[in-house]
């Protein structure tokens, strides 16, 4: 059965409202949560982006929900501390966290001065980091020269399981490389499910009895112009097409290639009603891919009400 989580967006809320918001999250039926990690928000606009591994331990203490993060290890965080400080949250809080790995992009990855790679080199760089934490949970002494150095690495604090590694994934051609080695694949709703039914049938195809969770943006509000106004002003940063995204560095330049943004483009992007039975509507078809989570996120900042309206009127009819 599919279970419906709630998005932790640390680019748009301070972390100490984010902690209520997922407690409160917990309390209204929400089943998991999916943090994001970043240095910088997307936008000026957004104004926040808190250290989501501080955070992490707050909210799994206050809550009873799952946690997974998306991390791209390799730059600015070295894969050997990533796996250091996954390992102690899933010892502390077994089975309830998991990680979604990435490629990265220069938004967060550039503050460290680092001569940003290519896509194909960024991909073999996570790959190599991947092996890396997991030989680091299995309880190796790890040395290793590659794109990355480790030198006489071992893990003494380790869970009972290892976390799981989820690979986030925007096309067919990288769902069908995670299904190679990832625990499972994290992708992207789209409005007509076209390019979202085609890469979890490509991750399928090659890895049918793994995991895959699907995040959803959502625009809730008390009438339909609000809801797409909020959507806007904190949003629009994020529907410019195509990959240019993995290449800026700063919320300045998404900002300024956001001006051609209009609201049509952000309501092709984003799930956009005051109506909670549209909402019941797109989440059955995104169950009918045969995912097994769907994180919500609420890309407006009335997360309050979304909350609590989603846990009366939409989570209970997929109970």
């Amino acid at each position: 059965m599919t279970e419906i989580g709630y998005h932790v967006s640390h680019e748009q809320f301070a972390p100490s409202d984010l902690l209520e918001y997922a407690t409160l999250a917990d309390e209204r039926g929400f089943d998991h949560a999916l943090a994001s990690d970043h240095f910088h928000p997307w936008s000026e606009r957004q104004g926040e982006s808190g250290f989501v591994w501080s955070w992490l331990g707050s909210a799994l203490e206050a809550t009873d929900l799952t946690f997974g993060t998306v991390n791209a290890p390799g730059y600015r965080y070295h894969p050997a501390i990533i796996a250091q400080g996954a390992a102690t949250l899933r010892e502390m809080y077994p089975e309830r966290f998991w990680l979604a790995v990435g490629s990265g992009q220069l938004l967060n990855e550039g503050i460290t001065g680092t001569d940003w790679p290519v896509k194909r080199e960024r991909n073999a760089r996570l790959r190599e980091c991947a092996e890396i934490m997991r030989r680091l949970w299995d309880g190796e002494e790890v040395t290793h020269h590659g794109r990355v150095d480790v030198e006489q690495a071992q893990l003494y604090s380790r869970p009972e399981t290892a976390p799981p590694l989820i690979g986030p994934a925007l096309s067919e051609e990288t769902a069908e490389w995670l299904a190679e080695w990832a625990d499972g694949m994290i992708t992207i709703a789209t409005p007509d499910h076209e390019d979202d039914a085609a890469r979890v049938e490509a991750f399928r195809e090659n890895a049918p009895e793994k995991p895959v969770f699907l995040k959803a943006q959502h625009s809730y509000a008390d009438s339909d112009d609000a809801a797409l106004e909020g959507a806007y002003e904190q949003w629009h940063t994020n529907c410019v097409p195509g990959p240019v995204t993995q290449e800026l560095r700063t919320p300045e330049q998404f900002d300024d290639l956001s001006e051609t943004v209009d609201e049509e483009v952000v309501a092709e992007n984003v799930r956009i009603s005051s109506d909670l039975e549209d909402h019941v509507e797109w989440l059955e078809a995104d169950f009918e891919l045969d995912v097994d989570r769907v994180f919500v996120h609420n890309v407006n900042t009335n997360q309050k009400a979304f909350i609590e309206a989603f846990g009366d009127e939409v989570l209970p009819a997929f109970e």
